[in-house]
């Protein structure tokens, strides 16, 4: 007697089963219809997750590079999704939603992680080579605004004695340089700038510049008072092959922001 009741539970559990509306892919006017028949054989609370899984399981079938390139259209892409959807319940959608927003967010786990340790690596990189760039050392730096001939405005020019002992040859020099008053926490005027040196500069070698900035660019408008001292820091030095050898620039404030960002949310 007891085989025989729950032959008829699973029966009308199967039953009900087939009955069930499933979505029909077989064209757009198909496919709208039985998403409101599906919709409707659905809880209430469960339809607002039916529609959004619908979007979710569509727009997973959109692929911008195809789209770029002209291999997929918006009639290929309709119809790509109704295949996808047809034959599927409202549960099944769902289920297929959870599938691929876990999928992608997996995914964006990864390629966070990705980008905190390039980050890092980046950061890492900046802090090993300020040693290595100290051996590049600034033995004198002055500032000057210099008279012209016949021009009221004034020459900007770096002097700066330097020698090398990083054991390598440095092909261009990067500096940062700043104006500043003992005692006050805020500079007159920072800038970065850079020197090509002819002929590089071997390991072992010093050498003496008078660097003349553009009098049109803003070293040509510092107005520091007499007591302002002018240090020099080197960022960046590059070797023979005219590439960075020792890079202190490290990240960037937009880039120092990201990584807080994403190690917030991702470690």
């Amino acid at each position: 007697m007891l085989n025989k009741q729950w032959l008829v539970v699973i029966s009308a559990i199967f039953i009900a089963a087939c009955g069930e509306p499933k979505l029909d892919g077989s064209s757009e006017e198909a496919f709208k219809a039985s998403v409101a028949k599906v919709a409707e054989s659905m809880p209430e609370e469960k339809r607002e997750h039916f529609q959004s899984a619908i979007k979710v399981v569509a727009f997973s079938h959109i692929n911008m590079a195809d789209m770029l390139s002209g291999k997929a259209n918006a009639d290929s892409i309709k119809t790509d999704m109704y295949a996808s959807l047809s034959g599927k319940s409202g549960d099944e959608v769902i289920a297929r939603a959870k599938v691929i927003i876990e999928e992608r967010a997996a995914k964006e786990k990864e390629q966070a992680l990705q980008e905190i340790q390039e980050l890092v690596n980046k950061q890492a990189a900046a802090d090993l080579a300020r040693a290595e760039l100290a051996k590049f050392s600034i033995q004198r730096s002055r500032f000057m605004l210099r008279e012209q001939k016949y021009m009221t405005r004034k020459q900007p020019v770096i002097a700066l004695s330097v020698s090398n002992g990083t054991g390598k040859a440095i092909s261009r020099a990067y500096f940062k340089g700043t104006i500043a008053s003992p005692g006050r926490s805020i500079p007159w005027f920072s800038d970065v700038f850079n020197y090509e040196i002819p002929g590089g500069l071997e390991p072992g070698e010093s050498a003496e510049w008078m660097l003349e900035p553009n009098m049109f660019s803003d070293w040509a408008k510092v107005d520091a008072p007499a007591d302002a001292l002018f240090t020099v820091e080197v960022v960046r030095l590059d070797g023979a092959d005219k590439a960075a050898l020792y890079d202190a620039s490290g990240l960037s404030e937009r880039e120092a922001e990201r990584l807080g960002k994403l190690k917030m949310q991702y470690q």
